[in-house]
């Protein structure tokens, strides 16, 4: 236990987040060290302001969006700081401008993560422009400082990336090979963990909605400068180790087993343990790399995972002559076509060692510039995304009305009931209100637990000493490690950050333990009325808006479908055709995963039809899972000509998906495609495999016990194809059977 912490204090102290906070802090410190030395400290107190106020726009991502993000961050919170400041004059004046800039600025939130961080910036400097007691000409001379601080981030920022430029790439690939690993090693006890199976399946669902979104910075990261810059031999490796992840995480998915299939068939459970052991050592060897990749070691030897794969296969071949073939033919194809799968994520893991070894014979990137840029999801920022959201029926909307109300309420409860620092409080609801209720009482508990820990810390501290250089050197490195934490641990940052405010109050204010108090109680309002506003004003549980996600998924399932049809027509695996809807189809099946956690922390009385949406879930994620089995399927292997049989069965899919669209979707008439008959395509196809499998019983029984590579492939491909398409068929009648009844229900709420 010592040792794993350890670890994770030595990878923490090498990250790039730990390095985000050191150049925030160096940015901060600055002007302040440099004003003591040769002027007036005042003016270098606004210009740290206004390096605080724009910090939050330093997050991973290319430096065009890093740069344009900061000089709107910087426009905002000079024109607010004016504003709170000159309405000063009158406190009716204050109380209205507070809630129309507090509205307002939350709206920009509807411009995705970039734009809730330019948000965070503008409501920040609300609070701080509280705190501000400037008047008169002073509040031109304290806004133009703060504009001042806000670019001398910026030029840190461009420094930092000077002297680091892959320190956010090297971090997010490092932490998506960790997370990737655990995803193996929880795939892998799903084979025998049978009573574990359902809080397994509930991880795994989290783990890759985790590995969609590290996907998709790293897609930016890495293509957007691609397109840019072309590629040098640094970015080429780190392309590499990207496209080996997610071509793991589709495997992973197109390999999705029915585990009460293989409970019923498979009766040799010491055959399945040696899958999970191997899956164990692949998860273990990505996270081994995960650590070598910071530590800049050199990687560990293959040896574990080609003894692993051997002993699968070994343990097959004695499988199959202590059983009889013919009746066990569909249990040995379905452990071959696991081996299969284990063999195919094997060669994925030994390319990202060999990448990270710099083996000369690792294969090269082709993926040309115009290609790159259509795997980055555009971000627009045009005036209509905000009047979309200008309406009751927007989250986004809501929580802005919800917020607005409540900071005005936070700040008149300070004021009237003679909190000290009455801006406290709104400074806790900014920071701990979120649009859904699950994820503010969640932060809000952080924050309390936090804040406890960080004050009983400086309590300790001060009643030790009294030392203010000691106090000056702990609000450094607290800030320093806070600002670090932020992205990995809320709770710890919310100590850090408490003890950082506490020693910067302790050196202004001479009675310490007052400070401890009134920081501790403004936090626990803040928190208390977070709550309570997202429970009572205009609540957005998460079911209300279930609805486009859910039409999002069946549509981008549907194109996934449609391009795996064309990739067995066509056989041209590398087409952009297939790979772009495969993208889209596991961002929208991670957003629905990321919805449904959400109403996971609703409260249980607001949890409506959680039984009936859990299994609409979880058919669209079997049903991506099956789409992805059969793609990979036809990348990988030598496929014979599709037929009309094949055809049918898309075309009957397709259509269930569209019935399913339009229920959910009044506006949308669904288009159906006619087609052979399912039930003779589905004839003819299950006789295709039987009468593969009649040659090979026929070929045994004349004494040839080893079954040639050809007629492997194509029983393989028989059983897989037939499977999956009968799967599908059923998937897809299943989620349009669920969806009326979901339809029906909600119609009536």
């Amino acid at each position: 236990m010592l040792k794993e912490y350890l670890k994770a204090i030595t990878l923490f102290l090498k990250s790039s987040n730990l390095y985000r906070g050191i150049v925030q802090t160096t940015a901060v410190i600055t002007p302040l060290i440099t004003f003591y030395f040769f002027s007036d400290i005042s003016y270098a107190i606004p210009i740290a302001i206004g390096v605080f106020l724009n910090a939050p726009s330093n997050i991973p991502g290319t430096l065009k969006r890093k740069a344009s993000t900061t000089l709107v961050s910087i426009l905002l919170t000079m024109l607010v700081t004016l504003l709170v400041s000159f309405s000063r004059i009158h406190f009716a004046f204050l109380i209205i401008t507070l809630g129309i800039l507090s509205f307002f600025i939350s709206l920009i939130s509807a411009y995705g993560f970039r734009g809730s961080l330019i948000a965070f910036s503008g409501l920040l400097a609300i609070v701080l422009s509280l705190a501000n007691k400037v008047s008169g000409i002073d509040i031109w001379i304290h806004t133009g400082l703060i504009g001042i601080g806000g670019l001398w981030f910026l030029v840190v920022v461009f420094i930092s990336h000077w002297i680091a430029p892959k320190k956010d790439e090297d971090q997010l690939i490092s932490e998506t090979l960790y997370l990737t690993g655990q995803y193996l090693k929880i795939r892998g006890k799903l084979l025998l963990k049978k009573t574990q199976r359902d809080k397994l399946l509930v991880e795994i669902l989290k783990i890759q909605t985790q590995l969609n979104e590290k996907h998709e910075v790293l897609r930016e990261l890495l293509l957007s400068e691609r397109t840019k810059t072309g590629r040098s031999h640094f970015d080429e490796k780190r392309v590499l180790i990207f496209i080996a992840l997610i071509d793991i995480l589709e495997l992973a998915l197109a390999n999705t087993i029915d585990y009460t299939k293989i409970d019923a068939i498979v009766n040799d459970k010491n055959l399945l343990k040696e899958f999970k052991k191997l899956n164990l050592t692949m998860g273990k060897h990505l996270q081994v790399l995960s650590e070598k990749l910071i530590n800049k070691k050199k990687v560990q030897s293959k040896t574990e995972l080609l003894d692993g794969l051997a002993n699968v296969e070994k343990s097959i071949e004695k499988y199959k002559k202590s059983t009889n073939i013919s009746q066990r033919r569909e249990a040995i194809i379905i452990l071959r076509n696991l081996l299969d799968y284990q063999a195919q994520q094997i060669a994925k893991v030994r390319s990202i060692r060999r990448v990270m070894n710099n083996v000369n014979g690792a294969k090269k990137v082709k993926l040309k510039s115009n290609e790159a840029a259509q795997f980055i999801t555009p971000e627009e920022y045009n005036l209509q995304i905000l009047a979309e959201h200008f309406t009751i029926n927007s989250p986004i909307f809501r929580h802005a009305l919800r917020l607005s109300i409540t900071v005005l309420f936070g700040f008149l409860f300070g004021t009237i009931v003679g909190v000290k620092n009455p801006y406290w409080i709104v400074l806790t609801l900014i920071v701990l209100m979120r649009p859904s209720y699950g994820l503010t009482k969640e932060r809000s508990i952080n924050r309390i637990i936090g804040t406890l820990i960080g004050a009983a810390f400086a309590t300790l501290i001060i009643l030790i000493t009294s030392n203010t250089i000691v106090y000056m050197i702990l609000a450094t490195l607290s800030l320093t490690i806070a600002l670090g934490l932020l992205q990995q641990s809320y709770r710890s940052a919310a100590a850090f950050i408490t003890i950082n405010v506490i020693f910067i109050y302790t050196l202004i204010e001479p009675n310490n333990l007052a400070v401890i108090q009134f920081r501790v109680i403004d936090t626990a309002i803040g928190a208390a009325l977070a709550v309570l506003a997202n429970y009572l004003i205009w609540p957005t549980w998460e079911f209300m808006n279930l609805n486009p996600i859910i039409i999002e998924t069946i549509k981008k399932n549907k194109a996934y479908l449609l391009a795996i049809k064309e990739i067995y027509h066509t056989k041209q695996i590398n087409n952009l055709s297939y790979k772009v809807p495969r993208k889209e189809a596991f961002l929208a099946i991670s957003n629905l995963n990321a919805a449904f956690q959400r109403m996971t922390q609703d409260p249980k009385s607001k949890q409506k039809e959680m039984g009936l949406i859990y299994e609409m879930v979880t058919l669209n994620n079997t049903f991506v899972s099956a789409l992805a089995s059969m793609g990979s399927f036809i990348q990988s292997h030598e496929t014979t000509s599709s037929s009309e049989n094949f055809d049918a069965f898309i075309m009957h899919i397709e259509n269930q998906l569209e019935n399913t669209e339009a229920q959910l979707n009044k506006d949308k008439t669904a288009i159906i495609k006619e087609h052979l008959n399912i039930d003779t395509a589905q004839k003819a196809l299950k006789y295709s495999y039987t009468k593969l499998s009649k040659i090979r019983d026929k070929e045994i029984k004349e004494g040839k016990t080893v079954i040639d590579k050809k007629m492997r492939l194509h029983l393989q491909e028989a059983h897989l194809i037939q499977t999956q398409l009968n799967w599908l068929k059923v998937l897809s009648e299943d989620i349009n059977r669920t969806t009326k009844k979901y339809t029906k229900m909600f119609a009536h709420k």
